[in-house]
């Protein structure tokens, strides 16, 4: 009997992984780790912003998801389902050194447009990552959360703890400074 019967997003291999690394098999753990670690590593430094910080949430993410592997019911995809386990376990990182602490409420989000819409086809995908990497931690967290994860703002401050206000108010500041950014680098 296969463990997901019904779920076509899942292919034998993969499955046979899932059920290998639930019993604890290293070889189906490995084959994981390398089907996601890339991918993973990704979502980890675009929260984190720095490669170090990134490497111990992914390995923090890994023992994280290993352990609740059990937890994993087939519905969805298996990439989208540990993608959340490493976005939160991103967030509990920021959360714990207060990343947010300098957030502000602010009535109203500013309405800045771009004068030059075509600033960003002249900039390259890794150019823009380490742009995105390099904004304060409270922009990049709502900035990631909403524009790449698709969280609302009333997902991303309830996870953050923080009013909806905020994180409208962040998101707007971001992508503020990423047009900023991105105009004086061309």
């Amino acid at each position: 009997m296969q463990l997901f019967p019904n779920k076509k997003h899942l292919n034998s291999r993969e499955t046979e992984w899932i059920e290998g690394a639930k019993r604890g098999e290293r070889r189906a753990q490995k084959a994981i780790y390398d089907l996601l670690s890339a991918k993973m590593f990704a979502v980890c430094l675009r929260y984190m912003g720095e490669r170090e910080a990134a490497e111990d949430i992914l390995q923090d993410g890994f023992v994280t998801l290993f352990s609740k592997l059990d937890s994993y019911s087939g519905e969805g995809s298996f990439e989208g389902w540990a993608r959340k386990i490493f976005v939160n376990t991103a967030l509990m990182s920021l959360r714990k050194k207060d990343a947010l602490k300098n957030s502000e409420d602010v009535d109203a989000a500013w309405n800045i447009t771009s004068d030059d819409p075509t600033a960003i086809q002249r900039i390259g995908y890794d150019e823009l990552l380490k742009m995105i990497a390099a904004l304060p931690p409270g922009f990049r967290t709502v900035f990631n959360m909403y524009v790449i994860e698709g969280y609302s703002h009333k997902e991303i401050a309830e996870a953050l703890g923080i009013s909806e206000t905020t994180s409208r108010s962040q998101l707007q500041r971001a992508r503020t400074l990423l047009q900023t950014r991105i105009k004086e680098r061309h």
